[in-house]
């Protein structure tokens, strides 16, 4: 796959190069090296995410990671941190008999002050490697930085993350969401957009909430759907919080709302009896038990070790206790079931 030097967008003029370079990911038609640059780092963050994901896919397919590679089949240097020689032996150190690997260097304008490393870097990239891939990204700046045009005019392909559009992001959240097993109902996926004013930032970070929600289709069955319950837990606003909206932070492992939430409700006048025995079977519920709310407690599964499960539950167990027992403040007791349960390891 290549591109011409010049930037393509990811914004509605580049709609379809961010497409077509996505969709050749999901088809393991990976180019030899890719240079990512622009100001919008949440994009550039995904669009890593989405490269790592299809190369591990194809690493499971057939190729093994190579032996100093993580098992997502992706080593992640720093040019600042990393020689010229490191950059280009994981990128010509391969052979035929060996597994292919992805090298993604950040923060390659730190390599900007010196011409000569420059100038080596882009001569080594440009002779042809034996299937392995190196990306290099470069950091949002006010101003293309000049002294980086070797890089990109070396490179197999350039892209850019420009702040997309609404449009943009909803592209994005239907394709992770569908990468997850996962299809959403007609307006959820626009609805998030909405809720987070355009900030790819904020979009991102809630996107993974939902699809954290959502159940993952087994094999063999169609996608499964999220709809406007999940969307309702995410969209629920911060003032007024109730039951729901507390177990909801519980369950995707957000600490500190989960701790403002137990707040709020108790404030509220909430009994502690009550949201004790709502966390025992949130918990409970991720153990195989009968769930009150069976998509919260399958979140908490889904990320969650069961040995931390077992943890969490015996710490909700032991809290009851102690308040029952009169030896520790109800709302101590609480806060630290809370804590734990959050925590999730």
């Amino acid at each position: 796959m290549r591109s011409s030097a010049g930037r393509s967008r990811a914004g509605s003029a580049g709609a379809a190069g961010t497409a077509a370079l996505l969709d050749g990911f999901a088809r393991g038609a990976f180019p030899p090296t890719l240079y990512l640059d622009g100001p919008s780092e949440p994009l550039k963050a995904a669009m890593l995410a989405e490269l790592r994901a299809a190369w591990g896919r194809g690493l499971a397919a057939g190729d093994a990671p190579a032996p100093r590679a993580p098992r997502s089949g992706a080593r992640v240097l720093r040019a600042a941190d990393s020689s010229v020689e490191e950059i280009l032996a994981a990128y010509h150190g391969g052979s035929l008999f060996t597994p292919r690997e992805l090298t993604i260097v950040l923060e390659i304008e730190d390599l900007g002050r010196s011409e000569k490393k420059i100038r080596g870097l882009a001569e080594g990239l440009a002779r042809p490697g034996l299937g392995s891939m190196v990306a290099l990204v470069e950091s949002a700046a006010d101003a293309p930085r000049k002294s980086l045009e070797p890089l990109r005019a070396a490179s197999a392909m350039r892209w850019s993350a420009d702040p997309p559009t609404r449009r943009d992001l909803t592209a994005w959240g239907r394709r992770r969401l569908e990468g997850a097993g996962l299809a959403a109902e007609p307006g959820v996926i626009e609805s998030l957009v909405e809720a987070s004013e355009g900030d790819a930032s904020v979009f991102f970070s809630e996107l993974g909430k939902l699809e954290t929600l959502g159940r993952p289709a087994r094999a063999g069955e169609p996608p499964a759907r999220v709809g406007a319950q999940e969307l309702a837990i995410l969209l629920r606003p911060e003032v007024g919080a109730d039951l729901p909206d507390y177990l909801a932070a519980v369950a995707l492992g957000d600490g500190a709302r989960a701790a403002k939430s137990l707040g709020r409700l108790l404030a509220s006048g909430a009994s502690e009896g009550t949201v004790l025995f709502a966390l025992a079977n949130l918990v409970g519920g991720s153990l195989g038990g009968w769930a009150r709310n069976p998509g919260l407690s399958e979140a908490l599964r889904r990320r969650s070790a069961p040995a931390a499960l077992a943890a969490a539950l015996d710490a909700v167990y032991r809290a009851e206790a102690a308040w029952k027992g009169g030896r520790a403040d109800a709302v101590a007791v609480l806060e630290q079931a809370t804590r734990v349960v959050s925590a999730g390891r």
